[in-house]
């Protein structure tokens, strides 16, 4: 696939004819577009001292959308003809049926700019790649005698679009993504454990590939996993909990952030329906969702709808005073879209999605929080959890957490997982810390079978009475 900037009405489509076809599909109907996408990637992965994995793929394709009342029709296609988009509008008037609506106003385009344009697979050179995953892992092995394996994984995406909307207004956006992530294997007197660390978010590969920053990396792998070494079984037992800043965020986002997504709230599958203006959390708790970051992971110049991201503020000082909207779910709702309308790809339809999530900080310092802690868990590393939507129930276990008794932080403890639902715990924050951090740049969240790149992101706090699952006798 060229490596040519992706002109689809250039090189593919004359502009006005797919307009017309455009108008076809949608007429009668409340909303709609043609979306067009080229998406190129690399994954290079060197493990255990050789290259594993090198691999790029490339795929392109549209999707055109006729919406009606809460049906949409939605038809995809690999072949970005004119013949394609005739045949795709068979399907997307199935939703339309004998019309009669009238279509809503298009997003407003912007000129803003959160990220570069810079690809982030030919930014860096293929031989630089592989040479850096080579000096990574004979930097990590020669930083302790206990290292046994180490895996390296640099990624880069980079995502080009274009949303053609029926009274004409075409918008575009390229997004570049890049990634590193180390991990680490140790081993001491028989027993293994592992850490791993990394980030990024959309910008080039260069400053990840820099000796400053990959060493960095491999050192906070490192760490993680001698900790992990000398972790002890953790305790069980209803507790308060102190959550560290930044990645813990991943907590509020799966507990609390799904549930103020305007489909489920309309739908009423949400904790969180029918709560609008009502006391949610505790008091001094304030949550957004801002896609408006330069930079960052989840961040968007425009959403897959053409709106541009917003900073979103969902609860303010405890009460509930938004949710996250995409086109068709805010015309429903009678609000406006908020730029959450997200899909992975052109082959899927578009939904309310969470951008960058984060709690805004307060006024404890950190180590007056783990000191009002008298016996509990300070966790900070978190790993893959589980979170019923409807009512906010949660799983999440532990990968990096420590044993906190009358205020002081103890051994690391292994095999702590964190149980509750959303609703409550929020409700029982006892403290909120002064400084609030976003994640490294990790996060991908999954929704009714679609990945997106998200961000997470808050200050340490002080959970009451969540359930810590653990193996302590």
């Amino acid at each position: 696939m060229s490596t040519a900037p992706f002109r689809p009405f250039e090189d593919m489509l004359d502009q006005q004819s797919a307009l017309r076809h455009l108008q076809a599909a949608v007429a009668g109907a409340d909303d709609g577009e043609l979306f067009l996408e080229r998406t190129q990637s690399e994954v290079l992965t060197f493990d255990d001292g050789r290259v594993k994995n090198a691999s790029y793929d490339a795929s392109e394709g549209f999707g055109l959308r006729a919406v009606r009342g809460e049906v949409a029709g939605y038809a995809h296609s690999t072949d970005i003809s004119e013949t394609a988009l005739k045949r795709a509008i068979a399907t997307t008037r199935l939703a339309v049926g004998e019309g009669g609506a009238n279509l809503a106003v298009g997003p407003q385009p912007t000129n803003r700019r959160l990220y570069s344009d810079e690809d982030p697979i030919e930014s860096s050179e293929f031989p630089l790649k592989i040479e850096t995953l080579k000096e990574i892992d004979d930097y990590t092995r020669a930083l302790d005698k206990r290292v046994i394996q180490v895996s390296a994984t640099i990624a880069a995406s980079h995502q080009q679009i274009e949303i053609l909307r029926p009274e004409g207004t075409l918008m575009r956006d390229v997004r570049p993504m890049a990634r590193l992530n180390i991990s680490v294997i140790v081993e001491q007197n028989g027993r293994r454990e592992s850490g791993s660390y990394g980030g990024g978010g959309r910008h080039g590969l260069n400053q990840l590939l820099t000796c400053d920053h990959w060493q960095a990396t491999a050192k906070e792998a490192l760490r993680i996993a001698l900790v992990n070494l000398d972790a002890v079984p953790a305790p069980a037992g209803m507790m308060d909990v102190a959550l560290g800043p930044g990645w813990p965020g991943v907590l509020l986002h799966e507990a609390v952030g799904h549930g103020l997504e305007g489909d489920f709230n309309r739908k009423g599958a949400s904790a969180f329906a029918g709560l609008m203006g009502q006391q949610v959390s505790a008091k001094g708790v304030t949550v957004l969702d801002d896609g408006t970051i330069p930079d960052r992971r989840g961040s968007l110049t425009i959403d897959d709808e053409g709106t541009p991201s917003g900073k979103n503020t969902l609860i303010e000082d405890g009460i509930l005073v938004g949710y996250m909207q995409d086109r068709q779910n805010a015309r429903l709702m009678g609000v406006k879209p908020t730029g959450n309308g997200r899909r992975q790809s052109f082959a899927h339809i578009p939904m309310p999605r969470m951008t960058n999530t984060y709690m805004l900080g307060g006024d404890a310092t950190p180590d007056d929080i783990v000191a009002d802690l008298k016996d509990g868990i300070y966790a900070i590393g978190f790993s893959g959890g589980q979170v019923d939507i409807t009512n906010g129930k949660f799983v999440f276990n532990c990968t990096e957490a420590y044993r906190v008794q009358n205020g002081k932080i103890g051994a690391p403890v292994k095999g702590a997982t964190l149980i509750g639902d959303g609703a409550t715990a929020m409700k029982q924050i006892k403290a909120i810390g002064n400084d609030m951090a976003l994640d490294p740049g990790i996060g991908n969240c999954g929704k009714q079978g679609q990945s997106v790149p998200v961000g997470v992101g808050q200050p340490t706090l002080l959970i009451g009475g969540l359930t810590v699952g653990g193996s302590a006798a």
